[in-house]
C-alpha cells in the first residue's frame, strides 16, 4: 500500500463542456475495477452519480469497489485529485479548491480560455495527452519488419527510392514497422493491397518494383503465382523472420538504445483511426451523392504514424482493395493533387508541429474545392481549433456528435472531437481507464504525488499553482 499523496480522489462524469457540446460523451475515465484497485491502495474515491451508466458501469459497481457516491458538484470540491477524460466546464472550475490536481485531456492550445482560467483559481493540471512514456517501447514485432525492411533493401537493392513504387500486399500487425519503414525512405509511391484477389498492381511493373508481404498470412493462389513471376524485389516477412529474425531485433537492441521520451502514455489512437475511417465510409454510403462501398472505394491516407496504421487497419479490413499511404514528399502542393483527383475518400493521420498549424496545409481549401470530386469525403484525425488549426484548410475546428460532418464545395468534411465514440465507446473507455490506473499505481507512481514526477509525467504538468498546499484532502 502506497502513502498516498494524493488521499482524496474525485471522479467526475462527463457533463458538457467547450469539447463536449450537448453532454453526449458516454465514457468515464476510471472503471469499477480500477477504482477497487485505487482504493486498496489506500486511496478515498468519491465517483459523481451516473459517471459511468451510459457505457453500462452503474454506480452500484462503484459502491461495491469501496467509493462513495456523490451527487454532481460534490465531486469538485475538497478532492487532492480530480480526475476526468475531458476537460471540465467553465462553471466547474471555481468549484476546485486552489492547489488541487486536475488530471485530464486538457487541450490547452484549442482551449487558451479555459487553461487561463485554470491558472486564475490556481488548479494544477496535468494533461493525460502529453505524458509520455520514458524510456520509448518498441514492441518486438515492429522492430522485426523495420529491421526487414532495412536489411533486405540495404543487402539486396540499389534501389533510388524516389523512382521506386512499393506495393504492400495484405495487412497484419507484424507488417506496421515495415510499412513505416518503407514510407521513411519516401519511395514514389506506397500502396496497400488486398492479399486475398488477383493483383492488378503487380501487372506491368519492372524491376525498380518492390513488393512487401508475410506469407505467414494466407495469401490467393493467384497471387502465389503472381509473385513468384514478378521481376521486381520481394520482401517476405515470415521469410525473413525464420531466416535471420531473432538474431536481427538482438542486435537492433544492443545499437539502438531507446530515445528518452516515446509516444503517449495514455492513448486510443489506433482506435481513433478505425473510427474515423470507419465513419467516413458510412458517410460515403449514406451520405454522398457517390454512393460507393468499401471494396469500391479508392482511399488515401494521409501518414502512417498510429493514428494513421489504425485507419489504414480499418479501410483494410472494411475490403478497401487500394489505399495509397501518403509521406511528406507524396503531400507537397504539386504531388497531391493526383492522390485527390483519385480519390473518394481522404482520411488525414498527419501531424504538423505546432509552429506549422496554421500556415502549412497539406490540404488546401482550393485543392479540396477544384480536384476533390463532388461527394467526396474528407476526414481528419487529428483536429483543432481556431487557434490551433488543422492540416485541412476547410477544417477552422473540430465537429461535435451534435453536428458531425460538414458540406463545403460539394465536399464532405469531418474533424470528430473523441473519434472513439463512433463504435469505440466501452472499449477505449475500459483501455483509458488501465492506463490512468497503471500512471497512478505503476512505473510512474502518480500516486505519490507531484513533488518528485517521473519525466514522462513532468513534462505533462502544464499548468503549476505554486506557494498552495495542495494536501488539504487528510
Amino acid at each position: 500500500m502506497f502513502t498516498s499523496f494524493f488521499r482524496s480522489i474525485g471522479l467526475a462524469r462527463e457533463n458538457e463542456s467547450p469539447e463536449n457540446p450537448g453532454g453526449l460523451e458516454k465514457r468515464v475515465a476510471l472503471i469499477p475495477s480500477d477504482v477497487e484497485k485505487l482504493v486498496k491502495a489506500g486511496c478515498e474515491l468519491a465517483v459523481e452519480s451516473g459517471a459511468g451508466e451510459r457505457i453500462g458501469f452503474w454506480d452500484s459497481q462503484y459502491k461495491e469497489a469501496g467509493a462513495t457516491i456523490v451527487e454532481g458538484e460534490q465531486v469538485y470540491k475538497d478532492r487532492d485529485l480530480l480526475i476526468k477524460l475531458k476537460g471540465p466546464s467553465l462553471q466547474a472550475i471555481p468549484l476546485m479548491h486552489g492547489g488541487c490536481t486536475l488530471f485530464c485531456m486538457a487541450h490547452f492550445d484549442s482551449y487558451p480560455d479555459r487553461a487561463n482560467l485554470l491558472k486564475k483559481h490556481k488548479i494544477n493540471v496535468l494533461a493525460m495527452e502529453e505524458i509520455r512514456e520514458c524510456p520509448k517501447v518498441i514492441p518486438d514485432e515492429i522492430v522485426l519488419s523495420k529491421t526487414a525492411i532495412q536489411t533486405k533493401l540495404n543487402d539486396e537493392t540499389d534501389l533510388e527510392p524516389a523512382e521506386t513504387d512499393v506495393f504492400v500486399l495484405g495487412y497484419n500487425p507484424r507488417m506496421v514497422g515495415g510499412i513505416r519503414r518503407l514510407g521513411n525512405r519516401n519511395p514514389k509511391s506506397l500502396t496497400l493491397a488486398q492479399a486475398s484477389r488477383k493483383s492488378s498492381l503487380l501487372t506491368g511493373s519492372d524491376s525498380d518494383t518492390v513488393v512487401f508481404f508475410d506469407s505467414y498470412d494466407s495469401l490467393s493462389s493467384t497471387l502465389h503465382k503472381e509473385l513468384q513471376s514478378f521481376l521486381g524485389y520481394k520482401l517476405d516477412l515470415s521469410l525473413f523472420e525464420k531466416e535471420r529474425g531473432e538474431t536481427e531485433v538482438i542486435q537492433y537492441r544492443e545499437t539502438h538504445p531507446p530515445y528518452h521520451f516515446g509516444m503517449r502514455r495514455i492513448q486510443c489512437l489506433h482506435e481513433t483511426g478505425r473510427a474515423g475511417a470507419g465513419y467516413g465510409f458510412r458517410l460515403l454510403l449514406e451520405q454522398s451523392c457517390k454512393k460507393k462501398y468499401p471494396a469500391e472505394t479508392n482511399v488515401v491516407v494521409l501518414g502512417y504514424g498510429n493514428v494513421g496504421m489504425g485507419a489504414i487497419e480499418e479501410c483494410y479490413e472494411q475490403g478497401a482493395q487500394e489505399i495509397r499511404i501518403l509521406g511528406r514528399t507524396h503531400t507537397t502542393a504539386e504531388k497531391i493533387i493526383e492522390h485527390l483527383q483519385w480519390a473518394d475518400l481522404v482520411i488525414n493521420g498527419a501531424e504538423q508541429p505546432r509552429e506549422l498549424r496554421g500556415k502549412n496545409f497539406l490540404i488546401t481549401r482550393d485543392q479540396a474545392r477544384e480536384f476533390l470530386a463532388p461527394g467526396s469525403v474528407v476526414i481528419d484525425l487529428v483536429g483543432g481549433s481556431a487557434s490551433n488549426r488543422s492540416p485541412v484548410e476547410n477544417i477552422i475546428k473540430c465537429t461535435f456528435l451534435t453536428d458531425p460532418f460538414f458540406i463545403e464545395d460539394e465536399v464532405y468534411f469531418s474533424s470528430l472531437w473523441g473519434w472513439p465514440m463512433m463504435g469505440f465507446e466501452r472499449e477505449s473507455a475500459i483501455r483509458y481507464s488501465s492506463q490512468i490506473t497503471d500512471i497512478l499505481l505503476g512505473t510512474e507512481k502518480l500516486i505519490r504525488g507531484l513533488d518528485h514526477p517521473s519525466p514522462g509525467v513532468e513534462i505533462a504538468h502544464v499548468n503549476r499553482a505554486k506557494n498552495i498546499n495542495s494536501s488539504t484532502g487528510s
